[in-house]
Parts: structure tokens; sequence; C-alpha cells
């Protein structure tokens, strides 16, 4: 398998073990969207703590990839991701957390 193929793997478990439904054409989405970032331990990950990280999350994703442009929407999105993971999970995986929001907003990107 290659390491695109091992990180869907993680991410399908991710998904289950937070009892999430699976659109596996979403997440491939998602992930291709991701492109090299996954394979990068800093890059692939989401910090529910970190204001600039989560505004680079609306800008980058929510706004220029989903089309979005109510803030108050995206912070209530990113905040209802970043509650679904919990504070105690170190592993917010970018795919699953952008998989998520296309989930929870019914969009895809």
């Amino acid at each position: 398998m290659s390491k695109k193929d091992d990180l869907m793997v993680v991410y399908k478990d991710k998904l289950k073990s937070m009892k999430v439904s699976l659109d596996e054409d979403l997440l491939t989405t998602v992930v291709n969207g991701l492109g090299p970032s996954i394979y990068l331990a800093d890059a692939s990950k989401v910090s529910c703590s970190d204001k600039d990280e989560l505004g680079r999350v609306k800008k980058n994703f929510l706004a220029k990839k989903l089309g979005m442009t109510d803030d108050a929407k995206m912070d209530a999105a990113v905040k209802k991701v970043c509650e679904q993971f919990g504070s105690s999970d170190r592993n917010k995986y970018r795919a699953v957390f952008y998989y998520l929001l296309c989930q929870n907003l019914g969009k895809r990107p």
C-alpha cells in the first residue's frame, strides 16, 4: 500500500471511532485537495487552541474552497468540529477535520 492508502485507513478508523458516517468519495476528495500536506507532521493536523490556525482553516478552506462568506457560520462550524473531536484528542487530522466541516455544512469542495 502507498502512504496515501495507509493514511486513508487511519482517517477512516478515526471517523469510525468518532461514530461518524463515511462518505468515501468525500474523504477522497478532501485528501486529494490537501495534497502533500497530509504527509507533514505539523501541517497534517489542526490545533483547535490556536486561533491563527483556525483563522487559516476559515480563510483557506471554508472561504476559498467552499465559497463561504458568513463569518459567524464559519466560526460555528469550526467550533462544532472542535467539539466533535474533543479537547483531549491530540490527533485532529486535517483531512478528517475538513471532512467533518463538509459533512456538517452539507457542502463539497
